[in-house]
C-alpha cells in the first residue's frame, strides 16, 4: 500500500504536466507566415499590387498585421537601383494588403515587405517577384 501512495502523487503530477502541455497553445514562429502575391502579373504604369499574408500552418489569411517596410525594384532584371515609390492602399479583404505603385517599365519587379504579426515576436519578411507587362 505504501508503494501505491508514493506513485499516486507522481502520476497526478505527470497528468497535470500533460494537461498543461495540451491546453497551452503552441507558439508560432515568424517562419510560420508567408507573403503571397494575389496576382503575379501587373500592367506597366500605375498599378495596385496585392499580397496575402498567410499562416502556413492553417493556410488562413492573417488580418491586422502591421506592414512597416515596403520596397519595389527591378532587382530580378539586374537593376536593383531602379525602384519606384510604393504606398499602402485600402483593402476590403482580411489578410490582403494592397499597395499603389508605378511600374515604369516592362520586366521583373521585386516587392520586399516586412511586417509584425499581432501576438508574435520577430518580423515576417518576404521578397516576391511579379512581372510588369504592357
Amino acid at each position: 500500500m505504501y508503494m501505491f501512495q508514493a506513485r499516486r502523487p507522481r502520476a497526478a503530477m505527470l497528468a497535470a504536466v500533460i494537461s498543461a502541455a495540451l491546453l497551452t497553445p503552441a507558439l508560432a514562429d515568424v517562419s510560420d507566415y508567408e507573403f503571397q502575391l494575389v496576382e503575379s502579373v501587373a500592367k506597366v504604369g500605375d498599378a495596385v499590387v496585392a499580397v496575402r499574408l498567410v499562416d502556413k500552418r492553417t493556410s488562413k489569411p492573417v488580418p491586422d498585421a502591421v506592414i512597416y517596410s515596403t520596397r519595389i525594384d527591378m532587382a530580378p532584371d539586374g537593376m536593383p537601383t531602379m525602384s519606384s515609390a510604393i504606398d499602402p492602399a485600402p483593402s476590403d479583404q482580411p489578410g490582403v494588403y494592397r499597395f499603389k505603385t508605378k511600374l515604369t517599365m516592362e520586366g521583373g519587379w521585386r516587392l520586399s515587405l516586412a511586417a509584425k504579426v499581432q501576438g508574435e515576436t520577430g518580423t515576417v519578411e518576404g521578397k516576391l517577384v511579379l512581372q510588369a507587362k504592357p
